[in-house]
């Protein structure tokens, strides 16, 4: 129930649809002589918002925090037993249809987890991402990916397919089932910077100790932070995606799927030298 109500009500909620919503409330209001004047002024006010959202960095100042939450994968020598990709970087519908892989504009997580696969040749790697949507089951992501890395030769049986999960909460608990991590294991979570502390609280919580590798930054930090967008569209794409992961994490934090309202590093995670 938890993942049709958040589906759904995030459809509304996302700041790019609601924007949209409120210029057409106010023209259809416009539509009626009384509220001629009201309509016209609501859809000027949510026009301007939209562009004043979509080119000021306001999206950059929401998505920084979660993205320098946790610091880049420092080696400190010891090994790695296995890596974990989460989905989202893969269009599997698409992939399906055209015979190939299809990538999405988080293909940087797929791209890293090739390189960690080199890096660590005897670690095992687990791709946790089902299908699911809100109107029925879509493709699976994880054989997709899986699929790709058998293409281009990375030995399968260090591949591990976790196919049920629909939510960051679900990656955590099904991956915890297939991996069954030993204690004194290292295991690697890779994901987007921004989804970091979201999923570094689920797997917390899963009991699935992991060290983060966060990857597919979306803003360079620093002075660059104060840039305008040079599209609306990008703008208003990189907002709906730092809100809705504000959202994700306070209604985990609500519903018990985490522990922490904004998960972060433990002492544990320090130190090393500089892998990226």
């Amino acid at each position: 129930m938890f993942y049709y109500v958040s589906k759904i009500a995030w459809f509304f909620a996302t700041p790019s649809n609601l924007l949209i919503s409120l210029i057409l409330l106010g023209l259809a209001l416009a539509c009626f002589r009384r509220l001629r004047t009201f309509g016209i002024g609501v859809s000027l006010v949510f026009t301007l918002a939209t562009i004043a959202l979509g080119l000021l960095p306001l999206a950059s100042y929401i998505l920084l925090p979660l993205e320098e939450r946790f610091p880049p994968f420092r080696d400190d020598g010891k090994p790695v037993d296995g890596i974990i990709l989460l989905g989202g970087s893969v269009e599997a519908s698409d992939s399906a249809a055209r015979g190939r892989l299809v990538a999405n504009e988080s293909a940087e997580r797929v791209l890293d987890t090739i390189q960690l696969a080199h890096r660590y040749p005897t670690a095992r790697i687990l791709i946790s991402g089902g299908g699911g949507t809100v109107f029925g089951d879509g493709a699976a992501e994880a054989p997709v990916i899986a699929g790709y890395f058998k293409s281009i030769g990375i030995d399968p049986a260090r591949i591990l397919v976790e196919d049920r999960s629909r939510t960051t909460a679900e990656n955590a608990t099904f991956s915890r089932e297939l991996a069954k991590p030993r204690e004194g294991e290292r295991w690697l979570l890779v994901t987007s910077a921004w989804h970091m502390p979201r999923a570094v609280g689920v797997f917390r919580k899963a009991e699935f100790t992991t060290a983060p590798y966060p990857v597919d930054f979306r803003t360079a930090g620093g002075s660059r932070t104060h840039r305008p967008f040079a599209f609306i569209s990008e703008g208003l794409r990189r907002l709906d995606i730092g809100t809705k992961e504000w959202a994700g994490l306070i209604g985990y934090r609500l519903t018990g799927r985490t522990s922490e309202l904004f998960p972060g590093p433990q002492a544990s995670q320090a130190g090393g030298i500089a892998s990226r």
